[in-house]
Parts: C-alpha cells; structure tokens; sequence
C-alpha cells in the first residue's frame, strides 16, 4: 500500500513539473501583460511601485520554470538531495505569490486614488497634436474605453486646450464608432461617449491587478499539492531506500 501511495505521487509529481512549465510561461506573460498595460496608462497612474506585483510574478514565472526542471530529475533519478531542493525551492516561490496576492490587493486599493489625483492634470496637458505624449495617451484611453473627458465630455470646457480652441468641441476621439463625419461639436452630444473615463480607467487597472491575484492563486494552490507529493515521496525515501523505480521498474538501494 505504501509503495503504491510512493508510485502514484511520484507520477502525480512529474505531471505537475510539466504543469510548472507552463504554469511558468503563463505568470510570465501575466507579468508582461502588467508591464505593457502600464505603458499605456501610465500617465494617469503616478506611482510607479505599483509595477511591483508584476515584477514579482515574473521572477517567480522564471523560478517556476527551473523547479520544473528540477523537479523532474529529481523525481525520475529518486534523488534526496534533489527532491528536499525542490521542495525548499517550492516553498519560497509560494511564499512570493503569497506575497504577490498581498500587494496586488493593496495597489488594487490604491488605483482610484492614484488616478484621481492624476487624470486631471493630465486632461489639463492636452494640446491635441500626435507629438505629444499627454495627448498620445488621452486619445488612446478615449477612443479604447470608449469615454470622453474626467467625468463626462462636458469637463472638456475646462480644460486649456478648449479654451484656446474656441470651436465648441472637443477631441475626435471622444466621438462614437457608430458615428460617420463626427467633428467632436458639443453641440451635437449624441455624437460623443457619454460615460468619464476616470472610472473605466480605475476599472481597467484593478481587473489587471485581480488577473494577477487570480493567476498567483492558482498557481500557489498547485504548488502545494506539489509540495506534498514531493515530501510523501522524499519521506518514503528517508525511511525505506528500497523501493520502485519510476523508470526501471526496478529497485534502488
């Protein structure tokens, strides 16, 4: 029954090493997904620590990728050494994404603050030429979420960009996708994004944090079913050397 129990987890053991790769390469792209999202938004998002939780899941992303290989030789060739490697390695990289849950739920709390005390002055930089990074930033975020101006299109007018227009309209990317010839005129309101893009881009930010949370979760919870098919097989190990092969069928001692 025990030498059952050993062979079964060593198997379980190698298809979860498997799983670690790609588990691995996908916290990676989670991580970049972070990364490039930012560049996007980054303008109304000042606090640059915020990047934290991504650079965290990559580096585990990279940690988990060698214990997968770790954890297959180990595994394979009933290593001691190798398997109590493993599980150390295993442990610290569930510890970071532990962590990372933590910091994700924090910087996730601070987004609306942190957009709120920027997408104004932002709005404010605006000049409406293509050079420009501010106004680069505000039409992608317009024409991507589909909103016009902080609350509503009508914040537009306080801005100094509308003012030294003096056309009574506001920027082409506040304009629908439905509608032809659209020349951003408040006049004609039914032509423009009704909704602010202050919440969409505090909404944006904080479903990015929760893909992290979630795919950090996830991942810590594999682990740990790692973990202990690792210490049953590291156990049986310790206290019987002779026992199965996992790819001889036949005994070490």
């Amino acid at each position: 029954m025990g030498q059952c129990e050993v062979i079964s987890s060593k198997t379980v053991l190698v298809f979860l090493n498997l799983i670690f790769w790609a588990a691995a390469g996908i916290l990676c792209y989670v991580g970049a997904y972070v990364f490039i999202t930012y560049d996007d938004y980054d303008h109304f998002f000042e606090d640059i620590y915020t990047l934290i939780p991504g650079v965290v899941i990559i580096a585990a992303g990279a940690l988990l990728f060698i214990i997968g290989l770790i954890g297959c030789c180990a595994t394979i060739r009933e290593s001691r050494c190798g398997l109590a490697t493993f599980v150390i390695i295993l442990l610290l990289v569930f510890v970071t994404e532990v962590v990372v849950v933590v910091l994700g739920y924090i910087y996730r709390a601070k987004v609306e603050d942190e957009v709120d005390k920027s997408i104004t002055n932002v709005f404010n930089q605006y000049n409406g030429t293509s050079s420009d990074s501010a106004s680069r930033a505000i039409d992608y975020v317009q024409r991507q979420l589909h909103c016009c101006g902080v609350h509503n299109y009508s914040d537009w007018e306080k801005t100094p960009w509308f003012n030294k227009s003096k056309n009574n309209s506001v920027p082409l990317s506040c304009c629908r996708d439905s509608v032809f010839n659209c020349t951003g005129s408040m006049s004609r309101p039914g032509d423009l994004y009704s909704e602010g893009c202050e919440a969409l881009v505090v909404e944006k930010l904080q479903e990015i944090m929760m893909y992290v949370i979630w795919a950090a979760l996830a991942f810590a919870a594999i682990q740990l079913l790692g973990m202990l098919c690792a210490c049953i097989v590291l156990c049986r190990r310790t206290r019987d050397p002779a026992y199965e092969l996992l790819i001889t069928g036949g005994t070490y001692a």
